[in-house]
């Protein structure tokens, strides 16, 4: 399976991509996590201006077979959500670190990143 060498990752399998701003920060879930869940069907998600803490659940998956809450990796302001995932689901399974990002934050302390693994680390973590 491909983790991105330029993502951060959470062990509860999330993954984040800073952006070149150094405050802004996009959002997602692994392709483990996806291929786990499987068909994912429905998305629900905090709405923009949330404010949310490193850990704080910000939104919640369903796939067939399960419902999986989402933890925010580092503390921050949700700018905006994923539009397409609300009729569009299935862009999570098909393209989990593109298409199927799930929310844009502004971070509050980036140096929570410092505590996120690193491709390498998140491989060896699932195996």
């Amino acid at each position: 399976m491909d983790y991105p060498e330029h993502l951060h990752y959470t062990k509860d399998h999330e993954w984040l991509r800073a952006e070149a701003d150094g405050k802004t920060a996009v959002i997602g879930i692994t392709g483990f996590a996806q291929s786990e869940l499987g068909d994912i069907v429905f998305v629900e998600l905090e709405p923009a201006g949330t404010q949310v803490g490193q850990d704080d659940i910000f939104g919640t998956v369903e796939a067939v077979k399960t419902v999986s809450e989402l933890y925010m990796p580092v503390s921050g302001t949700i700018l905006a959500h994923n539009e397409a995932l609300d009729g569009h689901p299935e862009l999570i399974n098909e393209d989990p670190y593109g298409e199927g990002w799930m929310v844009k934050i502004e971070m509050s302390s980036p140096d929570e990143l410092d505590g996120l693994m690193n491709s390498g680390d998140y491989a060896e973590m699932v195996g």
